[in-house]
């Protein structure tokens, strides 16, 4: 349990919250909310244990495993599975003693080692981490490419899954869906509600929360406020709070109006004089109350198209992709004033692709991109804000958009809209925060006058105020609009189609986003029965093909710690007649059999995953292969390597205890 009693931070001077006492029990997922500034990454910092409280105490019990995500992955050259491996710190400790220093260590501490790496179930440690980092998007031919490989945002799913990795008993989140698309937050979603620690978690996506937490903790006003239930649970007893604390506010302002007035009134008569004390006094000890109030700094919409056609946008049989490799094939979409288009998809299936074949950015392989000469496309990439000048201020980034005819004062009232204000319109935005950068890229957007607008994960970055403030924008949007988010909400309220793009293809989907979830939950389950299905095919027509003879050893992890058995002329030095001698060699073999049958048959296992890992290795290594049509069969391979991988470590450690066993026992009949 984590205990808050009268916990209190100051920042800079600045008072971020008093008083806090409340109690977190295990098992808990806790939403953290507050606006920007509010100080929910410093209440993260002392839950983590990296800063001190400077009134009142925070405590939490001393043997737990905190588990947190950081923002930033230095590069460096691990490979990204082994990167995520690493989160599991005993996992990894044990490991390396094992892979590294197992030659330097004595017979006990080794079987100490072996004991509790088969309690924290070390040898399908690589085969999970191998199937969190699939369902976070990472491809089988990924997951062994170096860290520095790797761009910004594929580093902060590394990160992510390393902290996962984690048997932790607290994990902390801060805002763990911003570089995912909706197939990996479902995923991420359902990870989380299996989890069986304490969670406490940093979100601005509305239905993440919802679909995951059970309490809120709410910074405001300097004060922390634990409720029960969901997010969407939470807005509604805050709101009715609110109306409350109004109501009281407006009463004890009336009262206040009346006592002062008395006061007012009667203090300067020597016969009200005692009754007009009174009520300065009662004045006096009546707490203030203050108002309440919502600060919801964004308030824009988007400006109306100059002109529109109809259709504005079309793709006729487009065979989308690149020069070497087909991602989509004959495409037909168009694109009216009125389309409101939210595409689906699981990572990987081709999205980003149409998206950029749609604003123009990658020329179609075959058929035709038809524009109007109307168009007017405006276009938000994942990647939108590194587009963005960074020596410029958002005043100069906008008067280069706006020309010379627009007065100052209107490019300063359009930039306030979106949160900026003073001096920071002035500041050059390479010093701006993720989310202001966000904002800058759309409020450039939106001054265009777009009549197409093509958005790509536009909320990355952007708090709830503004994912708000952009939803409600995006409803009173004249034009067309086509989306991919994994924001589940601000597709239900503003698409009225979705699209899948699924195996090569992209055609209207029959259902919600909850018929989605579900489609993609049932699509999962099929693809591991496949994949189950042909592993025990491929494994049955291989049986006929292992070798008769006897295989070859395969070496064991710390085989140098194996001694050569002794032979039976040994045994007849000790004295002992050829008959005696051949009796107890029998004897010998006969006791020691189980042990050798058993290592024989983790040998003949070895031998049969080696030749299919091999078998896997070459078809992995046939470019054709990672065509989308092929993706399923790509998968499959992909999930029996990493199965064999694991089978084959599990194999070998066994068989190096056996082998141990074996020396123990032939050691005790020579000391016999």
């Amino acid at each position: 349990m984590i205990q808050l009693q009268n916990f209190a931070i100051r920042r800079g001077g600045r008072l971020l919250f008093e008083n806090a006492t409340m109690q977190l029990h295990h098992g808990w997922k806790i939403g953290l909310t507050g606006v920007n500034g509010a100080g929910k990454s410093t209440l993260f910092a002392a839950l983590l244990g990296s800063i001190q409280g400077d009134v009142g105490s925070l405590s939490r019990p001393a043997g737990w495993i905190v588990a947190h995500m950081a923002q930033e992955v230095e590069s460096q050259e691990t490979s990204a599975i082994d990167f995520v491996l690493s989160g599991d710190e005993e996992w990894w400790d044990i490991h390396q003693q094992l892979e590294h220093q197992a030659d330097q260590l004595d017979m006990d501490t080794l079987t100490q080692l072996y004991g509790r790496f088969d309690e924290i179930h070390g040898y399908t440690a690589p085969a999970r981490a191998a199937q969190m980092m699939a369902g976070l998007g990472f491809l089988e031919n990924q997951i062994r490419l170096p860290v520095s490989s790797f761009s910004g945002g594929w580093r902060m799913r590394l990160n992510l899954a390393r902290t996962l990795m984690s048997r932790s008993d607290l994990l902390l989140l801060d805002e763990p869906t911003n570089h995912l698309d909706l197939d990996a937050v479902l995923w991420l979603e359902d990870w989380l509600k299996a989890y069986e620690g304490t969670l406490v978690l940093i979100s601005h996506d509305r239905d993440f929360l919802d679909g995951i937490v059970d309490h809120i903790i709410h910074i405001e006003n300097a004060q922390v406020t634990l409720y029960t239930g969901n997010y969407s649970t939470f807005e509604q007893t805050r709101a009715e709070r609110l109306s409350q604390q109004q109501q009281a506010f407006e009463k004890q302002e009336a009262t206040r109006a009346h006592l002062q007035k008395y006061i007012d009134r009667f203090k300067a008569q020597a016969t009200k004089a005692r009754q007009a004390q009174s009520r300065i006094k009662q004045l006096e000890r009546m707490q203030k109350l203050a108002p309440a109030h919502v600060d919801t700094p964004f308030t824009f919409s988007f400006r109306e198209p100059t002109r529109m056609s109809s259709p504005l946008l079309r793709l006729d049989h487009v065979d989308a992709g690149y020069a070497s490799k087909l991602i989509l094939k004959t495409i037909n979409l168009q694109i009216t004033p009125d389309s409101r288009i939210g595409l689906l998809g699981m990572n990987g299936a081709g999205k980003s692709t149409l998206i950029k074949t749609l604003a123009g950015t990658l020329a179609p392989l075959t058929g035709e991109r038809a524009a109007s000469e109307l168009l007017n496309l405006g276009y938000f990439a994942q990647h939108q804000m590194d587009a963005l000048d960074g020596d410029a201020s958002p005043m100069l980034q906008l008067a280069r958009l706006a020309g010379r005819q627009i007065s100052e004062a209107t490019l300063r009232a359009f930039l306030g809209s979106f949160g900026f204000s003073g001096e920071r319109m002035d500041t050059p935005c390479e010093s701006f925060s993720g989310g202001e950068r966000a904002r800058l890229a759309l409020a450039l957007i939106v001054w265009q006058k777009p009549n197409v607008l093509i958005l790509d994960e536009p909320t990355n970055h952007l708090d709830l105020d503004m994912r708000h403030a952009l939803t409600m924008a995006l409803q009173d949007f004249e034009g067309a609009v086509v989306l991919v988010s994994h924001e589940r909400q601000l597709i239900a309220s503003v698409c009225d189609e979705l699209m899948l793009v699924h195996d090569g293809k992209c055609e209207a989907f029959d259902g919600d986003l909850v018929d989605y979830a579900n489609w993609l939950r049932q699509a999962r389950i099929e693809m591991e029965k496949q994949q189950k299905a042909l592993t025990q095919k491929t494994n049955d027509q291989k049986t006929s093909s292992i070798p008769a003879e006897k295989p070859a050893v395969v070496a064991a992890p710390v085989q140098v710690l194996t001694q050569p058995a002794p032979s039976v002329s040994s045994a007849a030095n000790t004295g002992l007649s050829k008959e005696e001698s051949r009796k107890e060699a029998a004897r010998r073999r006969e006791a020691t059999r189980p042990l050798r049958d058993k290592i024989e048959k983790h040998e003949k296992q070895q031998q049969k995953v080696h030749l299919r890992l091999t078998e896997i290795e070459n078809l992995l290594a046939d470019e054709s292969l990672y065509l989308p049509e092929q993706k399923t069969v790509l998968l499959k391979l992909m999930t029996e390597q990493t199965e064999l991988k694991a089978t084959l470590e599990h194999s070998e450690n066994e068989t190096l205890e056996l082998m141990l066993e074996l020396e123990e026992m032939q050691q005790g009949f020579n000391q016999a």
